[in-house]
């Protein structure tokens, strides 16, 4: 179990087990995401901010594809002023938490996750859409 985490929000592990990724959805001023390790026992160690949601970011869902990299749900309230560099949709992470790519959407994306036959499609849930595209990634998977 996690204390101290306001507005948990969504999880996920890299693809080795070895890091927990936890979104604090209430954190002040800005939305992180807090990477824990994970001990050979099960249990999680340190934690260290990850990423942290500045200006017009808000996280929300997260996933992690086979690189480990992490692709997070991400935007505004969908109002032009309140993003007014046209965040909203999906941004992509590096293992070192960089910002590396984005998926551009006409609204917030809330969640999303990977899929398709070959897991390269990454389907995004938003206020008033699902969307979906083959990227160049694969969703991790784990034992």
């Amino acid at each position: 179990m996690i204390d101290g985490i306001a507005g948990p929000n969504d999880l996920c592990f890299s693809p080795d087990e070895t890091t927990l990724y936890v979104v604090e959805g209430r954190a002040k001023p800005n939305r992180l995401v807090w990477a824990y390790k994970v001990n050979a026992d099960g249990t999680l160690g340190e934690r260290s901010k990850h990423i942290e949601a500045t200006a017009h970011g808000a996280l929300d869902g997260i996933k992690c594809d086979e690189g480990g990299n992490l692709w997070c749900g991400w935007g505004s309230s969908g109002s032009p002023e309140a993003s007014p560099e046209g965040l909203d949709g999906v941004r992509v992470f590096n293992p070192a938490g960089e910002a590396i790519g984005h998926i551009h959407l006409p609204e917030r994306c809330a969640n999303l996750c990977f899929g398709g036959t070959q897991g390269n499609r990454l389907f995004m849930a938003s206020s008033h859409g699902i969307y979906a595209l083959y990227v160049n990634a694969r969703g991790a998977t784990y034992t």
